[in-house]
């Protein structure tokens, strides 16, 4: 039986999108990796340092240059879209709402008629809402697509709870779930060490396991803001979430990770993606875990629900149609303009959309 190589295509060639190509190089996850972008000078140098990198990897690994021919990428297994606006994302992952969906309206139809038939594998923000777009323009079942989702905020709690208790991170199970943004929740209900539940190791040893929660939480919630203070983007952690899905893909590996996925009367939810656990494999999202949480839990989370309804909700009008055209012309976007010139927004107590400028104002 003849074995074919694995394939994975990558849109967006910034941070995130390059790490993503280094990642599924030295891992070994990737034997041919398809890179587009829509600044031809900084895809032709990450194409020559991805392949340079190749020297010292597992094996041989071949990088190859698609510019803005995005239909080359309807021969990949999976397809990580990296693209982005970092500095939109500054003050809140709901700034890149408009540039990200403009974005991504611009080649996954154009992919998908060229008969794209594997997964999708999202990282661009807000990450929820940019998955369920992709999902529409695609045609492809909702298991065959997914977001980073609450993967990194968990894989943060999980360190911090680590580090707080000086118990490897490995034997912490713990999830945030609900968007991945400010409105999620630590399902600390559920948080155990080897099957242990925390609030009996609290109980029996609060030394070390009655933390502070609240604090935990901030650093799982926060870390990410914390990450772009220093060097204004995050980097390492989100790409390898990205390589971590689509290795379990490739490699049908039956594990459960929290990602975005589609929602189908689970939590009493419907229509939508949101970061939840679920079983990854060969399937795309196999199976979505439906945690027991307690009252204050699920009002959270039915709270991060709405959160991610109604900011697709704010989404101009795009017919499936337009997508699949080439080159693809995205009218423009009036209402929104100040929202790319003025660094995206913020949403604040009342609800109301305000520029930062104007937040910072009304915080002094």
């Amino acid at each position: 039986m003849a074995i074919g190589p694995v394939k994975v295509g990558i849109v967006g060639l910034g941070h995130v999108g390059a790490h993503v190509g280094n990642s599924l190089i030295l891992q070994g996850v990737a034997d041919e990796i398809y890179l587009c972008d829509v600044n031809p000078k900084k895809l032709a140098a990450e194409v020559q340092d991805l392949n340079d990198s190749s020297v010292f990897a597992p094996h041989r690994v071949r990088v190859f240059n698609c510019g803005t021919d995005y239909e080359r990428l309807a021969q990949c297994d999976v397809i990580v879209n990296a693209v982005g606006h970092v500095t939109l994302s500054a003050v809140s992952r709901d700034g890149e709402l408009y540039a990200t969906a403009r974005m991504v309206r611009t080649f996954v139809g154009r992919i998908a008629a060229a008969g794209f038939k594997g997964f999708w594998v999202s990282v661009t923000n807000p990450n929820d809402v940019v998955v369920r777009e992709i999902h529409r323009l695609s045609g492809l079942p909702a298991s065959h697509v997914m977001g980073t989702g609450t993967c990194l905020d968990s894989a943060r709690l999980k360190d911090a709870i680590a580090l707080a208790t000086n118990v490897s991170p490995e034997s912490v199970n713990a999830y945030m779930i609900g968007e991945h943004g400010f409105s999620e929740i630590a399902v600390w209900s559920n948080v155990a060490f080897s099957g242990k539940p925390l609030d009996e190791l609290a109980a029996i040893n609060p030394d070390r396991y009655g933390f502070d929660k609240a604090k935990l939480f901030e650093q799982a919630l926060r870390g990410g803001y914390w990450s772009y203070a220093g060097k204004h983007c995050t980097e390492y952690a989100i790409a390898n979430s990205a390589v971590r899905i689509t290795r379990a893909i490739v490699h049908d590996e039956h594990v459960v990770l929290p990602v975005s996925a589609y929602l189908d009367g689970q939590y009493g939810q419907s229509g939508f993606f949101i970061g939840v656990p679920a079983l990854i494999s060969a399937q795309g999202v196999e199976e979505v875990y439906e945690l027991d949480l307690t009252e204050d839990e699920a009002e959270g989370f039915l709270n991060s629900c709405e959160k991610v309804k109604g900011n697709y909700a704010k989404l101009p009008d795009f017919p499936v149609e337009e997508s699949r055209k080439t080159p693809v012309v995205v009218p423009p976007d009036p209402e929104h303009d100040d929202v790319y010139a003025k660094g995206g927004y913020v949403m604040v107590d009342n609800g109301e959309e305000v520029f930062p400028e104007d937040a910072e104002a009304s915080a002094e």
